[in-house]
């Protein structure tokens, strides 16, 4: 903003970039965890994932506190991220924040065998191995909602189908 354009002026002309919420989604292989457990007490993480049916699933064991967290509070924040060496503006790196809830996946069901073959077709022989041992379990997030930004003025609300909603414009971002 120059010194003689007013605030409205600004932000009228300020252009929202397309968004790009799958091609995000499609560069990343792994999601950031965002959970808390029962005493309130939050916890980041990250795990590796696929996406199914706009489900995304984590195999992760019990002996990690996300993991726990996500089994008993049946509630996360995932975060898809840009990588910070691909960013032009620290503060302004493309992401996609969901709110999800979280289902477990019976081993001897037919979407265990589904998830983990695709896993192991997207991460690598590990997913075997790992498969196998009885500490990991896998995990469905379901997305609510969310909010996606890729930009300064371009930010927009997205439903539980990684659909955009709508172009966020609210005046949160006021100087004071």
């Amino acid at each position: 903003m120059n010194h003689t354009q007013t605030k409205e002026e600004a932000q009228r002309q300020a252009k929202p970039i397309v968004p790009k919420v799958k091609e995000l989604i499609g560069r990343s292989k792994s999601i950031i965890l965002a959970t808390v457990d029962a005493d309130g007490i939050p916890n980041s993480s990250y795990a590796p994932f696929v996406e199914v049916d706009q489900q995304f699933f984590i195999l992760v064991s019990f002996m990690a506190k996300h993991t726990r967290n996500l089994s008993e509070g049946k509630k996360a924040s995932i975060m898809f991220i840009e990588d910070e060496s691909a960013t032009k503006q620290i503060y302004a790196r493309e992401r996609l924040t969901i709110e999800a809830t979280t289902t477990q996946i019976a081993r001897d069901s037919e979407k265990w065998n589904e998830v983990i073959n695709l896993l192991k077709d997207t991460h690598g022989k590990v997913v075997e191995v790992i498969a196998e041992m009885k500490d990991f379990i896998l995990i469905s997030l379901n997305p609510v909602k969310g909010t996606y930004v890729n930009g300064f003025g371009s930010a927009y609300f997205v439903d539980e189908k990684l659909e955009i909603m709508q172009h966020r414009n609210e005046t949160d971002h006021q100087s004071k």
